[in-house]
């Protein structure tokens, strides 16, 4: 691990001042603060201070020892912002009173990680992030930032793919400055609607990759008068947007890793399956647990709107509504692939850090209880009614942030993985936001109701 001594040669010449000291919050969200260079030793074995309150999800008290959240910098993470000259990003681990804070998401999935290590084993994952680029009339209303994006089935669209291309492209050039792999870019299947996809990593520095991108395409849009929106489900006749996590388990490290949810027909997996046993167990876990993983993987209100089977103006949701796994199927929860998974149930606005942790706990009691995930689904679940659905066995995930939070607060392994603290402030903080939503009087309602009786 790099200490000052090595990093402040280097950092000084690439012209680098200033620290930027970034951590996430409970809901997902990117903190921090700004902080000299020639205090990068004391970031490193200190951190940058924060008053503990202040901070979503910690549940710190205002006075004492433990009201200080010190944002420890991983000196592994130290890169350059392109789009901040002068400023390099340092990733920070939570500490509160001198210890790892439980409540720190970073923290959580460090903790889950350290399961997987005891067993020999490492995480990879590679996230999908789908976004909007909108923008807010005079009016008040939200619109895609592109006039022009008006197709009936707009997903490739290359009409107006070109249009943000000034975007797009600076968008990827950041990323690759920073070190990450862009395969490509996208026009989703929604007006306005786009993705990137960056290489899989680690699931640590997977979940940084994450929230490097948020900060770099929220500064880059707003730069164009544009706003960066991760938005589950912006508009109700369109599809929304995921965070796909695709999921794989290695032994061993480097060249000699190995991919052990690969299935061997030599150690009796069956030929031409996608998954081994191993494999297989894990995602019967990820199944199992799918209602309490929904809280944490579609953690706002408007993601229900989202998880959520219909016709869209596209034709589809693309979005899973049912329990079941099966062979290349987008339509099912989770999608299998040889030697991975593709778990399609986050959306934008999850906590990646949290998302990951509670992804693993549930792994590992699908692995510890053997469970069996149950035959592969091969067909299109949205062009099944519900009635055929049920008869086929199928669960329904939740169709609110409320119901979620039921499984969530019942599922002892994944409040486990969360921990006692963070456990209680998400569902806390998270029932006010269902209870907000609930005494809310839309538009919707005044033009239904107003003068209708």
């Amino acid at each position: 691990m790099p200490n000052a001594t090595d990093l402040l040669p280097r950092l000084h010449a690439q012209g680098i001042h200033t620290l930027l000291v970034q951590f996430t919050d409970l809901h997902g969200a990117a903190k921090g603060k700004l902080v000299p260079l020639a205090h990068l030793d004391g970031v490193l074995r200190d951190g940058a201070g924060f008053a503990g309150p202040s901070i979503w999800g910690t549940g710190l008290p205002r006075t004492g020892p433990r009201s200080e959240f010190y944002a420890r910098g991983d000196a592994a993470t130290v890169q350059p912002l392109a789009w901040m000259p002068g400023v390099a990003r340092i990733v920070g681990d939570g500490f509160v009173d001198g210890t790892p804070f439980e409540a720190c998401p970073r923290q959580v999935l460090r903790r889950a990680i350290g399961q997987l290590t005891a067993r020999g084993w490492s995480l990879r994952t590679g996230i999908e992030p789908e976004f909007f680029l909108l923008r807010h009339t005079p009016e008040g209303r939200w619109l895609p930032a592109d006039d022009g994006d008006r197709l009936d089935k707009p997903s490739y669209d290359l009409k107006s793919l070109p249009r943000q291309f000034d975007f797009l492209q600076a968008l990827r050039q950041v990323l690759t400055d920073a070190g990450l792999d862009v395969l490509q870019l996208d026009h989703e299947d929604a007006h306005g609607q786009y993705e990137v996809n960056f290489a899989y990593d680690e699931a640590l520095a997977s979940a940084d990759h994450v929230m490097l991108f948020k900060l770099a395409a929220h500064a880059l849009a707003e730069a164009r008068g544009m706003v960066f929106s991760m938005m589950p489900k912006p508009f109700a006749n369109q599809p929304g947007s995921g965070l796909h996590f695709h999921v794989s388990l290695w032994n061993g490290e480097g060249d000699a890793a190995r991919c052990v949810f690969q299935p061997d027909t030599g150690a009796g997996d069956p030929p031409g399956a996608n998954l081994s046993a191993l494999g297989r167990h894990f995602i019967a876990g990820v199944l199992h647990h799918a209602a309490a993983l929904c809280a944490l993987a579609a953690p706002t209100v408007n993601s229900y709107k989202r998880l959520v089977v219909g016709e869209s103006l596209s034709g589809t949701s693309w979005a899973p509504a049912y329990v079941t796994h099966g062979p290349n199927n987008r339509t099912a929860m989770v999608r299998t692939l040889p030697g991975r998974f593709e778990w399609r149930v986050p959306d934008a606005s999850a906590n990646p850090y949290l998302a990951t942790a509670a992804l693993i706990a549930t792994g590992l009691d699908g692995i510890d209880r053997q469970l069996d995930p149950g035959p592969d689904c091969s067909e299109d679940l949205f062009a099944l009614s519900l009635a055929e659905i049920r008869a086929r066995g199928i669960a329904l995930l939740p169709q609110s942030l409320d119901q979620a939070l039921d499984a969530l607060e019942a599922d002892a392994v994944v409040c486990g993985a969360l921990g006692p603290v963070l456990a209680g402030e998400f569902l806390r903080l998270k029932r006010d936001e269902v209870l907000a939503y609930a005494r809310h009087v839309s538009a919707w309602e005044f033009e239904r109701y107003a003068s209708a009786f």
